[in-house]
């Protein structure tokens, strides 16, 4: 397998080049047979200028495709990779044929567009189980041990678990059990996780597995995600690394306000008729208020009222503030629908219009809820470092449930790393984890937050990261 691994990636670009290459010819075809033939004459063009339509088209496609992840055909789970490319199909011919129009300058039939669409998926998504099951038995999951320090490593283990085809966790060791016989243990395995290890402890370990050429794991600490935004500074023959801590500039706060005022008057506008939909579903069950209202925390711990549509019943909270748990008798019929289409969270839209929020940001938690996670983590409030999103990293790559300590990683990564590119993936991809239904579990019956028992009994605040 030692040599087969160098090409790995050859594979999936190859695949993934081929199948790019499948969909540009396939557009070519009506482009050439129905739609070049409606176009009038002063409109058409020579050959190069059907090859750029088509290199365009091309562009579309491999933009959406990527940004979905429908090209990690090794990396993600079978029905994420379809998925991904069923909406980056939908997409690029959503947008492909707006171009047609364009160039046209005028509607044209809409239904070679569907035909195409309908085409591509018979032939991309059968390819893409191929190309799968040709990986998954030239790549067989890997041999992994967990080294662990303090904290149990099971709940890790149960999320690797969740991918038997890509890892398999053959055994775990103690840091604590000495680094000789880590270092024995370590070269019989093919890879290894480092969970949740003092960073005085980790670092030795991480550079042995380096030096033995081992595929490593880390679970990050708070430090390293901070390092991720730092600048590189090359003024000395030492290197080094600068850390703002600022948040974003000011000039990439005005980017996205201006993104965020154009975006949320058109969503406005465009979801209306759902809107009012939703809000005389909800009229009509229980009679009661169509929206519910609550006090949230956002940059800088500034207290605003979130919108949205109310799901539970009204006397949801009369035992006090709690998130919502799995399988929640206190969530209405039509709150079943609207919270697992995330159609509940729409009236946000007005929230970011007003300044309040942002498109894409850490998730607006309750100030009493935050409060009681930053006894447990006191870095909890790093992630108000900008305003609070509709969606955002920690709700793409997270879950509802997400613990808060993971949470917060998450969102530091997007706050260290933020880009307008980044805003734009993150949008697109709030539209993948509507279907994803674990996206929205609610937490265990028998908590009230998403702290664990074990960071309660275990407070991180004295081991900081």
């Amino acid at each position: 397998m030692g040599r087969r691994e160098q090409y790995k990636h050859l594979l999936n670009l190859f695949a993934n080049t081929i199948m790019l290459m499948i969909e540009a010819a396939m557009f070519a075809y009506i482009w050439y047979q129905v739609y070049t033939p409606m176009l009038h004459k002063a409109s058409r063009f020579w050959n190069r200028g059907n090859w750029a339509v088509i290199g365009m088209y091309a562009l579309i496609m491999y933009f959406f495709t990527r940004t979905y992840g429908g090209y990690r055909i090794g990396y993600l789970r079978i029905t994420d990779i379809c998925l991904s490319q069923i909406l980056a199909i939908l997409s690029a011919n959503v947008v492909g044929y707006v171009q047609v129009c364009m160039i046209a300058n005028d509607y044209m039939p809409v239904h070679p567009m569907a035909a195409l669409m309908g085409a591509e998926l018979l032939v991309i998504l059968p390819g893409v189980y191929l190309v799968r099951f040709i990986y998954t038995r030239l790549y067989p999951p890997r041999r992994m041990i967990v080294i662990y320090g303090q904290h149990s490593p099971d709940d890790l283990i149960d999320k690797i678990n969740s991918r038997k085809d890509k890892y398999n966790v053959c055994a775990t060791a103690s840091v604590y059990m000495g680094y000789k016989e880590l270092y024995k243990k370590i070269l019989d395995y093919e890879a290894v996780v480092l969970c949740d290890l003092p960073t005085k402890m980790r670092n030795p370990i991480l550079k042995f597995c380096f030096d033995q050429g081992k595929r490593t794991y880390i679970t990050p600490k708070i430090s390293d995600i901070i390092l991720t935004g730092t600048e590189r500074i090359h003024l000395f023959d030492s290197p080094l690394m600068l850390s703002r801590n600022r948040g974003l500039t000011i000039e990439q706060r005005f980017v996205k306000r201006t993104m965020d005022i154009v975006l949320s008057s058109v969503a406005i506008i465009i979801s209306s008729p759902i809107l009012l939909l939703i809000a005389a579903s909800i009229k009509l069950y229980d009679k009661g208020p169509v929206f519910y209202t609550q006090e949230r925390l956002t940059r800088d711990g500034e207290i605003f009222r979130i919108i949205k549509f109310r799901s539970m019943r009204m006397d949801s909270e009369k035992d006090g503030a709690q998130l919502a748990r799995k399988d929640d008798d206190r969530i209405t019929p039509v709150g079943r629908i609207i919270r697992r289409t995330h159609f509940d969270e729409l009236p946000q839209i007005f929230n970011i219009l007003k300044g309040e929020m942002s498109f894409v940001g850490p998730r607006p938690e309750r100030e009493e809820i935050a409060h009681e996670y930053e006894q447990v983590i006191p870095e909890f409030s790093f992630r108000l470092k900008v305003k609070a999103g509709l969606t955002g990293y920690a709700q793409v790559y997270g879950k509802y449930n997400t613990t808060p300590y993971d949470k917060l990683k998450l969102d530091l990564t997007y706050i260290e790393s933020y880009s307008f590119w980044l805003d734009i993936k993150l949008m697109l991809m709030t539209f993948k984890i509507i279907f994803q239904k674990e996206n929205t579990e609610g937490i265990n019956k028998e908590q009230v937050t998403a702290i664990k028992d074990d960071l309660r009994r275990e407070p991180r605040s004295g081991r900081m990261p």
